[in-house]
């Protein structure tokens, strides 16, 4: 009988209601005293797991993050939220300002193996660097089948239904399990972790690796060569809002 565990990737992002700037040497954005939270489509894949663990189809819901000691509150937020426990790859300095999809999907893809996972359950993408990468990669490394952009997911025995939110609207396709799905936004809506829940989850394991261990290398094969403000907004051009342009639909369908 297949493990019926879930890894779940959680990623430590820039809150997203955040205005974000770019260094003056154009090396990054700034990151210090900056609020950050856990990535929103990280929030929907750790509900979905959670989810699949109170229908009973799953045994074990395991959260991971990758960077340094502040990816701990992410993994925490998690644990609140119903993960069982959580598993902290340690990456920091140069490898972490390095850390991109690739490094995490090698990641990922040793920890699936280790843990003996037959799910993988991601956010399509990560709203800092909007890769929508790792999903892919981590399902190619293991050659495990994959469903992205999930917008609803069934467990049918070994076989998983994910409908798919794509360019023309819906597909729904059927893939054998060991998988890797990526949730989109409709997929769920994120519940709130409740002040108990916070306060058993800081009783919950979280345990500590390095990417060595996992005998991950982390060398980056990208090198950022410049970050840069996006241009102005011409002054003077008039940003439509949506109750504009609702009265003039309205004013339309009555001539």
């Amino acid at each position: 009988k297949m493990s019926s565990r879930v890894l779940v990737g959680v990623k430590r992002v820039i809150d997203y209601a955040v205005k974000i700037r770019v260094k003056p040497d154009r090396t990054g954005v700034v990151t210090d005293g900056v609020k950050h939270s856990m990535n929103p489509f990280c929030e929907i894949a750790v509900e979905e797991a959670v989810r699949l663990k109170e229908k009973k189809l799953v045994n074990e819901v395991i959260a991971v993050s990758c960077g340094p000691q502040q990816v701990q509150e992410t993994i925490r937020t998690a644990l609140a939220m119903g993960a069982d426990r959580g598993i902290h790859v340690e990456v920091s300095g140069k490898d972490y300002d390095n850390l991109g999809p690739l490094q995490v999907s090698k990641i990922l893809a040793a920890l699936a193996k280790k843990e003996n996972a037959s799910l993988v359950v991601l956010g399509k993408q990560a709203i800092d660097d909007d890769c929508n990468q790792t999903g892919q990669m981590t399902a190619a490394l293991l050659d495990w089948s994959q469903g992205t952009f999930a917008s609803e997911v069934v467990l049918e025995g070994d076989m998983l239904k994910v409908v798919r939110e794509i360019d023309g609207g819906l597909e729904t396709i059927k893939i054998k399990m060991p998988a890797v799905v990526t949730a989109d936004l409709r997929l769920n809506t994120p519940r709130y972790a409740t002040l108990p829940n916070i306060m058993k989850a800081k009783k919950k394991k979280i345990d500590c690796l390095k990417a060595a261990d996992l005998g991950v290398d982390l060398t980056s094969r990208l090198e950022i060569l410049s970050v840069e403000e996006p241009s102005q907004r011409q002054a003077g051009v008039k940003v439509e809002t949506v109750e504009d342009l609702v009265t003039k639909l309205r004013n339309a369908s009555r001539i």
